[in-house]
């Protein structure tokens, strides 16, 4: 009797699971809140726009960095009306900006999915941002920065209908890491 259920192909390990423990703490656990988000909304791909939505709900000094105002609830919105209207056209087509190359990086242990290449390319310049300041490890506001530093990521998109300038949120989450240094 053959088993009709669809075999899924044996996960790959994604390096952003940080099994070096490149990321703070705080910054694993934004990364498998994306995971979940990701996978809960049944979405195809982890993509910068999951990271920000899970980095803005755990992180304070990253909300800190939009700015004064009713910027972070605008921001968070957007984010949270992707499943209801707003980012449906994303839905089953691959982020790509062009940063990176594309890749596909199935997501660990889970049913399926990928991460977008943008969002591979978040991380790692959110790892290339705390190596350039000295950090042994990644930090939200390395994150933060290196979403905004991608003008044509999802993640900034959101930030632009938000009324927050990605070049400008850029500069204050990397002088904030300054600050923190």
């Amino acid at each position: 009797m053959q088993n009709s259920a669809p075999r899924s192909p044996r996960p790959l390990p994604v390096p952003h699971t940080d099994p070096n423990g490149r990321l703070t703490p705080e910054l694993a656990s934004v990364v498998a809140g994306a995971r979940r988000r990701a996978l809960r909304d049944g979405d195809r791909q982890i993509d910068t726009a999951h990271l920000l939505h899970s980095l803005l709900e755990a992180d304070p000094e990253a909300r800190a960095a939009l700015g004064p105002g009713p910027k972070v609830a605008r921001v968070r919105g957007y984010l949270a009306q992707r499943s209801i209207g707003y980012g449906l056209r994303w839905r089953g087509a691959v982020e790509d900006s062009g940063a990176v190359p594309v890749v596909r990086l199935p997501l660990p242990r889970s049913g399926g999915g990928a991460w977008s290449p943008s969002a591979v390319g978040a991380v790692d310049g959110a790892l290339e941002q705390a190596a350039r300041r000295g950090a042994g490890r990644a930090a939200g506001v390395d994150l933060l920065a290196a979403l905004a530093a991608d003008p044509e990521c999802r993640a900034a998109e959101v930030l632009r209908r938000a009324g927050v300038d990605p070049e400008s949120l850029r500069e204050r989450a990397g002088g904030e890491i300054a600050e923190a240094s």
